[in-house]
């Protein structure tokens, strides 16, 4: 029985194929393609003269390796998204630890000095505000 839903997805392919094992066939023969599987094998049929079980038996062995190509890419696709996720929680993860290590470094900081900690915040404070008030008053 051929995949038919493999046939589908790699119709491209699998047409390419066809002309290429039987040189009857043309492009024009399959641009009408809407899915029917009896209606190609009738089609290679008439125009080959070749026997239904030889195009349906290579149908099957073209539809049989489009779907294990598509299974493979699938699994492909698979691992490449865990691998992602693994990188993408590996980064998350390095980048909450350096906040974390960052945060104990101004504690530590700020307790060590407290008024130069005091006269920074202060003056950001400061910038924060000029830089607001700029923006505002120019819209």
């Amino acid at each position: 029985m051929v995949d038919h839903d493999a046939l589908l997805r790699s119709w491209k392919e699998i047409s390419e194929k066809l002309r290429q094992h039987w040189a009857e066939l043309a492009n024009e023969d399959f641009q009408s393609f809407n899915g029917d599987v009896n209606q190609v094998v009738e089609l290679i049929q008439r125009k080959t003269g070749d026997a239904r079980t030889i195009v349906e038996r290579y149908l099957n062995e073209l539809s049989a390796n489009a779907a294990s190509a598509f299974e493979r890419s699938t699994e492909d696709v698979r691992e490449y998204a865990r691998e992602s996720g693994e990188r993408i929680e590996e980064g998350t993860r390095q980048a909450v630890e350096a906040w974390r290590e960052s945060r104990k470094m101004a504690e530590a900081y700020a307790r060590q000095r407290p008024v130069a900690s005091m006269a920074v915040c202060f003056g950001a404070g400061i910038l924060a505000g000029l830089v607001l008030g700029l923006s505002v008053r120019r819209r």
